[in-house]
């Protein structure tokens, strides 16, 4: 009997795993997820960060490409990508009302700062608002170095120029540079101005600029994800794209996130909701 028993456990054991491996199999048919996102999840080292746990818990491999939210959300446009990881909103909600993309899945946060030389010609350091420091940096004609380059860090910059009513474009101290975060970063130290960047990338970039202003109410900075809709494009990885949004949105993924930068920086680079 107990032989019988034991014949009947090992073969529904045997039959669980088979039905595990078939629901396996079936769920990373197309194993690779092409992601699109912007250079700061990218620079500040999180996304190799996370890269690796997320591979390891699905059977799925992402192909990551970075570039600044403009043209990372172009590549889902052109089918280029499965799933977007990017953060300007406007940009995005633009994107789902083209027929694009079903949701966007807002899941982590940090701030903008901005950076200058230490000894802050512009008189940056103790204002209230980003508004505020533009604004010292506009009257004393100290050099600031943009992005230049339509990304979602470019767009903040913009809006808060634009809520200033003032337009720095051509004037001989906005330089523009057209390039990543790092490379803004390198410039402005290079060149002892200030700038207007992230604040992951920022602690993650070797430069001596100095944090003069962060995490004001204008500077917050929210990323989200999107899956591309396969009635745009039959061939996109839609179920590889939603396994790794709801990976992203997931206790253990959002742990990791929260936890990003404490041992190395001594502080939370990401916040999660």
């Amino acid at each position: 009997m107990k032989y019988v028993f034991k014949k009947f456990l090992f073969v529904l054991i045997l039959g669980v795993m088979i039905l595990s491996l078939a629901a396996c199999a079936k769920k990373i048919e197309n194993p690779v997820i092409r992601l699109s996102t912007t250079t700061s999840v990218n620079d500040s080292g999180l996304m190799a960060y996370l890269q690796p746990v997320f591979e390891a818990d699905t059977g799925y491999t992402l192909e990551v490409t970075s570039a600044g939210t403009g043209a990372a959300i172009e590549k889902g446009r052109t089918g280029d990508a499965d799933a977007l990881l990017v953060h300007a909103k406007a940009s995005e909600e633009e994107f789902i009302g083209e027929g694009y993309g079903e949701e966007r899945v807002p899941f982590m946060y940090n701030f903008f700062v901005i950076v200058g030389p230490e000894a802050d010609p512009a008189g940056v350091k103790g204002v209230a608002t980003a508004a505020e420091a533009f604004q010292k940096i506009a009257d004393a004609g100290a050099t600031f170095i943009s992005r230049g380059d339509d990304s979602g860090t470019h767009k903040a910059e913009l809006k808060i120029w634009g809520a200033m009513g003032y337009d720095p474009t051509g004037q001989p101290w906005y330089v523009s540079v057209g390039d990543s975060m790092g490379r803004v970063l390198t410039v402005a130290d290079e060149m002892v101005a200030y700038t207007f960047t992230d604040k992951a990338t920022y602690l993650a970039h070797d430069n001596a600029l100095s944090l003069l202003l962060e995490e004001t109410d204008d500077m917050k900075n929210t990323y989200a994800m999107i899956a591309i809709k396969p009635e745009r494009y039959p061939d996109t990885n839609y179920e590889g794209a939603q396994a790794f949004i709801e990976w992203m949105t997931s206790e253990k993924a959002l742990k990791l996130i929260a936890e990003y930068g404490v041992e190395e920086y001594g502080e939370q680079l990401f916040f999660v909701p």
